[in-house]
Order: C-alpha cells, then sequence, then structure tokens
C-alpha cells in the first residue's frame, strides 16, 4: 500500500505565494507520472498540473506562468510552487501519483490520491 501526504496549504492575500508538498511512502517500487488536482466549492476536481518521471511537466492554462510542479525522486516527493496567487485559485488541493509497489513477490501498478490540503486566497 502507498500513502500520499500533502502538506504547505492555508491562508495567503492574492499575489502571495505557497509551496505545496507530498510526500509518498510505502511499498513504492517506481513511481511513473504525478499530479496535483484541485476542487473548489460547489465545482468539479480539475487537473494543475502534472509530471511524468521524466520530467515532462503539463499545466492547465489558469495556472501556466503563475505555478511549477517540480519532483524529488530520491525523496518520492512532489512539489508545486505557487505564486502570484488569486482567489479563484481557493480550493483543496490533492496529489496523484501512479505507483509501482511490491507485491508477493511481483509488482502491481495503482492510481494514489492523497487526502488534499486547503489552499485560501484572501484578503
Amino acid at each position: 500500500q502507498v500513502q500520499l501526504v500533502e502538506s504547505g496549504g492555508g491562508l495567503v492575500q492574492p499575489g502571495g505565494s505557497l509551496r505545496l508538498s507530498c510526500t509518498a511512502s510505502g511499498s513504492i517500487y517506481s513511481m511513473y507520472e504525478m499530479g496535483w488536482y484541485r476542487q473548489a466549492p460547489g465545482k468539479q476536481r480539475e487537473l494543475v498540473a502534472t509530471i511524468t518521471s521524466g520530467g515532462n511537466r503539463k499545466y492547465a492554462d489558469s495556472v501556466k506562468g503563475r505555478f511549477t510542479i517540480s519532483r524529488d525522486s530520491a525523496k518520492n516527493t512532489m512539489y508545486l510552487q505557487m505564486n502570484s496567487l488569486k482567489p479563484e485559485d481557493t480550493a483543496v488541493y490533492c496529489c496523484n501519483a501512479d505507483v509501482a509497489t511490491t507485491y508477493a513477490g511481483g509488482l502491481r501498478r495503482n492510481d494514489f490520491w492523497g487526502q488534499g490540503t486547503q489552499v485560501t486566497v484572501s484578503s
């Protein structure tokens, strides 16, 4: 089993910055694509950014130029640097990871989610 734990959320004023972290633990053999998603009250969950094991990045149009996704494979940790935050960025941010785990002498691959961290942008 794999656990993903997010941290770094909080209350910030418009124009401010936050850095989110997502750390994976458990019987990890290899981690593939990881991503950040967010869900605002009354809205559907949306993709924020993804990063492959090779470092290829994709961003939602709404965050391009303001957010930067990165990962430290040695630490099984992914980051989201969020700059120039806007009130519309307010949401619960969750991390997702495609992970191969050791299982009964073999490997299996599953998708895992964290519990989320609240980001509130308000003056």
